[in-house]
């Protein structure tokens, strides 16, 4: 069976019209998809809503701040981030997962996960260069996190930070002791969670103890010296004052009188 040329010509620019209509649609989709997103980041829609924004692996320096208000899932790990600055997270009601993985953070500024506490609910800051925890950086956090991989120092101040912070307590087992002062608390290679019976501050206490008595010691000192100063100064007053009298002449001639007619009496 023959079909005639004009049939074919005019179903051949109807499907050339119909695939023009689908490249535009993609294209438009896409557009919707990508035109709220960082251009740092490549975004598509999460299974639960919202977005799914990934940062991984771009180089980057700092925190985006064109991220979209409705992101769900934001992974940043695999970048050059040294710090998470207060605020960094702000309009990210939504958020419900961060991933901070292998970057270079060594400071969680005060409020650097500000706005999240209401949703945040896996935070990921493993392996990266954090050895303290700020609980101002967290402010009510209750999230469950990755610690691990982290060089944390086991301090005082860690050991005073830890009762403050909200997140989820079988998170806090990755907080492995690289180093530890004092040195003899042999906390080193221990979850900190376990060496929770050693007293990070004990030479903290000694030390405040000792300036203490060194402060007192001092007080003490600087009265008796006063002491000692006012009893000399007012003896000094007192002998000028006799000297003074005895120099004064009607003082000594009514002195002399009585002293005569004590004698003729």
């Amino acid at each position: 069976m023959t079909l005639p040329g004009n049939w074919l010509l005019r179903h051949s620019a109807s499907a050339r019209l119909l695939l023009h209509s689908l490249v535009v649609l993609m294209s438009f989709c896409v557009h919707r998809i990508t035109a709220n997103c960082s251009r740092s980041c490549y975004c598509s829609e999460s299974p639960d809503g919202g977005q799914e924004v990934r940062c991984s692996s771009m180089h980057l320096a700092h925190v985006p701040r064109d991220l979209p208000n409705d992101t769900r899932h934001l992974y940043l790990d695999y970048n050059r981030l040294t710090t998470i600055p207060t605020d960094a997270f702000l309009g990210l009601t939504l958020l419900s997962e961060l991933d901070l993985s292998h970057n270079e953070l060594a400071q969680l500024e005060p409020g650097a996960f500000r706005g999240l506490a209401g949703s945040l609910e896996f935070l990921d800051l493993s392996s990266n260069r954090l050895i303290a925890l700020n609980p101002l950086a967290f402010e009510g956090i209750r999230s469950q996190a990755n610690l691990t991989h982290n060089p944390w120092h086991c301090d005082c101040s860690l050991q005073s930070a830890m009762p403050l912070l909200d997140l989820e307590p079988t998170s806090l087992a990755g907080v492995v002791c690289q180093t530890s002062e004092p040195a003899e608390a042999a906390v080193q290679g221990l979850p900190f969670l376990l060496a929770a019976g050693a007293d990070l501050c004990v030479s903290v206490k000694k030390t405040t103890d000792v300036a203490m008595l060194v402060t007192m010691f001092g007080w003490f000192a600087m009265v008796i010296s006063y002491l000692i100063y006012y009893v000399r100064h007012n003896q000094e007053d007192a002998r000028r004052h006799m000297e003074y009298l005895k120099s004064l002449p009607g003082r000594q001639g009514r002195s002399e009188q009585s002293s005569t007619l004590s004698t003729v009496v």
